[in-house]
Formats: C-alpha cells, sequence, structure tokens
C-alpha cells in the first residue's frame, strides 16, 4: 500500500519554469496561475506578486529567481504543482540553467505583438539540452497590435510543433489559463526518480533571511530528505543539519520530509551565503551519493570597475554595507583597493552590466551610500616576456605590466545573438563591425526577421553598446550573449594626467585600433566638465610616456592691463609677465577636484 502511496505521490507532481524574453509577460502570467489555482488569496494578491524587491517592481524585470507550489484538481484528481520562476535577463544566464534543470517542462512565452527574440531562443536552447517538454503560449492575443496568425508560424517553425498545439492567451485577461494548466498535466511528464536510493538533490536558489540564515531551494531528484538529518553539500564539502524542511507555498510551510520530485526549502542556520552554490548537490552524510548532480560551476564575473565612497570617511560604512549585500547576492566580489583620485574604495565583481547598475541602485536605497563608480573594465590575461607561460589576471588596468616587458594580452570574446528586422541589419551590422565584432552566420527567420551572430570581444559591449543596438535599430533589435573564451588582442593602457598628474580612476585598456580616437574624446569630454581655475589645466592622454591626445583648460584672467591707458607698451609686457609667473607658480602647487559627471562621461563618449 505504501509503496503504491508514494508513486501516486510521484505520478502527481509537475515541475515547470516559465521561459520569455523580457517583457513578454512571464511575471504576469505567473499571477494568473496562482489566481486561477487558489494559491492566493483575494488579500495577497498584486500584481507581479513573485518579484518581491522593489527594484524588480519598478523595472518590470526578474532578478532573483522564485519558486512556488499550486494545488490543482484535474478530472478529480489531485496535482501539486511547483513553478520554478526564472530570471529574463542574460547577466543572470547560469541561475536560469539551474532553475531549468530542475524541472521537467517549460513554458515557453511568446508576445503576440513581438514575436519571438534572441533570449526567448537562448534560454530555449537551454531547455531543450535539458529535455524539457515545451509547451508554447502565445502571450497577449488581445492586444490591438497582435498578430496571432503570424507569430504561431514563427513557433510552428521554431519548435517544429503542431499549430493546434500553441495555446493562445492573455495573461492579463486570464484567457486561455485554464488550456495552460490542463497541458502542463497532460504534456509535462512527472518526475522519475528512485525513492529509495540514496538522497541527490540539486540546489537552484538561496535567499538570505536576516533571522534565521541563508534559504536553500532544491528539488529532490533521489531518495528523501527529512527533518533534523544530517546532510552534505557535495562541491563545498560541508556538513549541516536540516533545522527545517518544507513545501512552498506563498509562505514557507514546515514538512517533516521532502520526497523525490517535490521542490521545497531547506534552513540549516548557514550564515554566510557564500557557502550556499546555486547548482550544488545536497546528499545525506551518513549514506551519500556517488554521483552529484552535473552542471555545476562557480559563477565568475565578467565585468569589474572600482566603487568609492563620495566622502572618503563613509569607506567603513561601504565596507559594512557591501558585506550585507554579499549575504543577499553571493556572485558579487570585491577586494579593497585605493586610488590617487578617490582614496580608498572596492575593486567589485559583477556578472553584467545590469548587475552593477542594480547593485549601485541598491547601495543607495537600501543603505543611504552614495558612491562613484569608475570606468567599468572586463578580466584579461597578460603574459610577460620572463614568463610567457604564467598568467597575469588584469582586473584592473593599473595591474597591466609595463609595456617593455609585456609578451601578450588576451581578452575575453562572446558569441553575440541578434534578432532585428530586416530593415535595419546594415546599421546593426557597421555598429557591431565598429566594436571589432566579425559577423560568423547570417539568418532570415522569416522574410521580416534576420538573426545576425558575431564574435566580438566583451569589452566592446560593457559601456554603451545595448543602448546604441536600441536606437539604430529604433528599439526592434534583440540581443544575447554567451562567453567564447580567450583571444590574443593588441591591447595598451591609456592614460589621461591632469596638469601632469595621472588620473588612476581614469585609465582604460583599449585596443590599439581605438586607442588615439578615445583618448581624444576622452580628452575634449573633461575639457568640457572639468570647471576653469586660476591657472591653465593641460589634459593629455598617453600610452605610457607617449602624449596622444591633449586638450587645454584655460585660466580664468584678471585684466590686469586695465589701468594702463596710453602710455609706452613695455608698462603693460611688464605686468602680464607678472601674472604669468604667479599663474605658473600656482600651477605648480593647484590642485584639480574631478566632478563625477567625469567619470560617467567617459561612459557615454559617443553621446
Amino acid at each position: 500500500m505504501r509503496s503504491s502511496e508514494k508513486d501516486r505521490n510521484m505520478k502527481n507532481i509537475r515541475n515547470f519554469c516559465i521561459i520569455a524574453h523580457i517583457d513578454h509577460g512571464k511575471s504576469t502570467l505567473a499571477d494568473r496561475l496562482l489566481d486561477f489555482t487558489g494559491a492566493v488569496t483575494e488579500r495577497e494578491k498584486q500584481e507581479q506578486l513573485l518579484d518581491s524587491m522593489d527594484l524588480e517592481r519598478e523595472r518590470g524585470i526578474t532578478i532573483k529567481s522564485h519558486a512556488i507550489q499550486m494545488d490543482y484538481v484535474h478530472e478529480g484528481e489531485e496535482y501539486i504543482l511547483n513553478l520554478i520562476d526564472t530570471p529574463g535577463h542574460v547577466d543572470f544566464s547560469y541561475e536560469v540553467s539551474r532553475s531549468i534543470a530542475a524541472c521537467e517542462g517549460a513554458l515557453l512565452v511568446v508576445d503576440a505583438a513581438q514575436s519571438i527574440q534572441a533570449q526567448t531562443i537562448s534560454n530555449l536552447y537551454l531547455a531543450l539540452e535539458n529535455d524539457l517538454e515545451i509547451i508554447p503560449v502565445l502571450n497577449k492575443v488581445d492586444l490591438p497590435s497582435a498578430n496571432p496568425e503570424e507569430v504561431t508560424d514563427d513557433i510552428v517553425d521554431l519548435l517544429g510543433c503542431d499549430p493546434s498545439e500553441v495555446i493562445p492567451a492573455s495573461a492579463k485577461t486570464g484567457l486561455g489559463i485554464k488550456e495552460i494548466l490542463d497541458a502542463i498535466i497532460n504534456r509535462i511528464p512527472a518526475p522519475s526518480g528512485k525513492v529509495d536510493a540514496p538522497l541527490r538533490a540539486l540546489i537552484f536558489d538561496s535567499v538570505y533571511n536576516p533571522f534565521r540564515g541563508v534559504e536553500t531551494f532544491f528539488r529532490v531528484i533521489n531518495g528523501t530528505i527529512k527533518k533534523g538529518q544530517h546532510i552534505k553539500f557535495v562541491n563545498t564539502d560541508k556538513n549541516y543539519y536540516a533545522d527545517e524542511v518544507g513545501t512552498l507555498k506563498l509562505k514557507q510551510l514546515p514538512k517533516k520530509e521532502i520526497k523525490t520530485g517535490d521542490v521545497g526549502y531547506l534552513i540549516t542556520g548557514i550564515k554566510d551565503a557564500r557557502e550556499v552554490k546555486v547548482g550544488d548537490t545536497i546528499t545525506g552524510a551518513d549514506n551519500p551519493t556517488t554521483e552529484a548532480v552535473a552542471g555545476f560551476e562557480d559563477v565568475k564575473p565578467m565585468v569589474f570597475a572600482g566603487i568609492y565612497p563620495v566622502d572618503t570617511e563613509d569607506y567603513e560604512e561601504l565596507r559594512a554595507s557591501m558585506e550585507k549585500l554579499q549575504l543577499n547576492d553571493a556572485s558579487l566580489v570585491f577586494t579593497p583597493e585605493s586610488s590617487a583620485a578617490l582614496g580608498f574604495g572596492f575593486r567589485c565583481g559583477f556578472l553584467g552590466m545590469l548587475h552593477l547598475e542594480i547593485i549601485q541602485e541598491r547601495l543607495e536605497r537600501e543603505f543611504d551610500m552614495t558612491v562613484i563608480t569608475t570606468v567599468p573594465n572586463v578580466s584579461y590575461h597578460a603574459y610577460t616576456n620572463k614568463n610567457p607561460d604564467e598568467i597575469i589576471l588584469v582586473n584592473n588596468p593599473s595591474d597591466l605590466p609595463e609595456p617593455s616587458t609585456l609578451n601578450r594580452v588576451e581578452e575575453p570574446y562572446i558569441k553575440a545573438t541578434i534578432i532585428t528586422k530586416a530593415d535595419y541589419v546594415g546599421n546593426v551590422m557597421s555598429l557591431c563591425i565598429e566594436k571589432r565584432g566579425e559577423i560568423t552566420n547570417q539568418t532570415y527567420l522569416t522574410t521580416e526577421r534576420v538573426e545576425l551572430s558575431f564574435d566580438m570581444p566583451l569589452a566592446e559591449i560593457v559601456f554603451d553598446f545595448y543602448d546604441r543596438l536600441k536606437t539604430v535599430s529604433r528599439g526592434y533589435a534583440s540581443f544575447d550573449y554567451s562567453p567564447i573564451g580567450m583571444r590574443v588582442s593588441k591591447l595598451v593602457k591609456v592614460d589621461v594626467l591632469l596638469n601632469a598628474n595621472k588620473v588612476d580612476a581614469l585609465s582604460a585598456l583599449l585596443h590599439v585600433d581605438n586607442a588615439y580616437d578615445i583618448g581624444k574624446k576622452m580628452c575634449e569630454k573633461l575639457k568640457e566638465l572639468i570647471p576653469r581655475q586660476q591657472f591653465d589645466i593641460p589634459i593629455q592622454a598617453a600610452i605610457g610616456a607617449k602624449i596622444i591626445a591633449r586638450e587645454t583648460v584655460k585660466a580664468l584672467r584678471k585684466d590686469v592691463t586695465a589701468k594702463c591707458y596710453g602710455g609706452d607698451i613695455s608698462r603693460k609686457r611688464k605686468l602680464l609677465e607678472k601674472q604669468k609667473k604667479g599663474k605658473k607658480r600656482m600651477r605648480q602647487v593647484g590642485n584639480v577636484e574631478i566632478p563625477q559627471e567625469a567619470f560617467m562621461a567617459v561612459l557615454k563618449l559617443n553621446d
């Protein structure tokens, strides 16, 4: 009797996620599913229910993935549906891949007005690699601009499915929600796994709770996890006790045990978020599993930037704020550094530009810290002539060895996929070629829409690439990328000198072909932004000892010859010479303050 009950329990579980491009209605669809299954009461209802951070709600994006369990009765039988929500942005693609690995099926949501976009395709490939059952959902069919027939054809071409399998829906009005739930039960397979095998569970997310420590979200693949059990995390090789396990309704629901195929949360009293790594395997300490869940990797930061307090006295406060943020976000890495121009601060590693923006905004909102962010750069590998095989990691331009000792520098490359309307192909191509991209493929998805693939340096997309792509394509291009390794590149370090003093916070590693151009633009931009002083300020861009560009901020001058009217010219000359000497002496002791806009302006050189 008991084994058949176990089988029935597993047979009635469905684990699924929702994959979609940004703004295709993923969070709204999740809201409607929760309403329909009665997982939320009238009182708890709100828009974007699973997006709990203010930032997520304002920007309309999902930053952290979430999981929630729904109960649904279908043809007289009770089913448990576990929705594992995923972030949509390319910066968080590793989190997406782990959430997908915890599921058996996925709802592929496509906007009927916008059709298939780049991230839809990249997340779809992730789902297909994990052998997920895909249920295509055509969302926003109630919009006047919707084009359901054409977009259905695009989905059929992409998936090779039958047009009748595409479910037309509107997450706003609730149209098609019942059909989606029926499809989840009928099309997505029940979890497979052995209840009697040793415990093997996949961690797909964790969140920091200030009162209870780190809450770990997992999916049991084999075996059972019980309250009070002695457990072990395979990749970090640490042991803990399961103080509490339970399932994830809107509020956590403690249980005695979580069985094969189900999704739940675990509290072990861990206080350091870095000990719980997404993608790790949980197993029993007494009877461990022999094979960990495949696909685990340590998340590596892609973009680095210096974060400094505006007031140097706030350094310790900034450190405390960063440590608290790191509890919530284990992918943030930081080390102390100092700069002659900005004092003490931190060199931080981020998953991408969106991650950097979010961290900066959270520092300002949650901790009241006003910070200066230096020019973001990526991580390079440098090799010296003395030891050509030893990799020197360069996360900061000042770490680059002297040009005389340098053998070569390698920079990270990415494979960029851009989907755009056929009318804008020329504009998009010229933008990518300007950013040192090499086109590798061009495919017409339909007569109107083209998919372009480029190999390009990651450093080139860090600054303003995304904004400019939207501009040249009038908002019609969508963009996705994945890293493809390091390649040798001709890079030089461009320094900015103000009044003959190096400003290390404005140094940048640039490709030789762009160095002169960007050096000149930097000098021109700084000339506009640095306020005039009582003396001339030379602004120079230099590679090593060679000056490649120069601008001068002219001094504010008093008209010392105003009182000399008529008379000999030598009297005027004497007064001007005296003023000139004073200005020269002033320039030797003068100090130039750099406004915060100057650091930001370097990012927007093309505006």
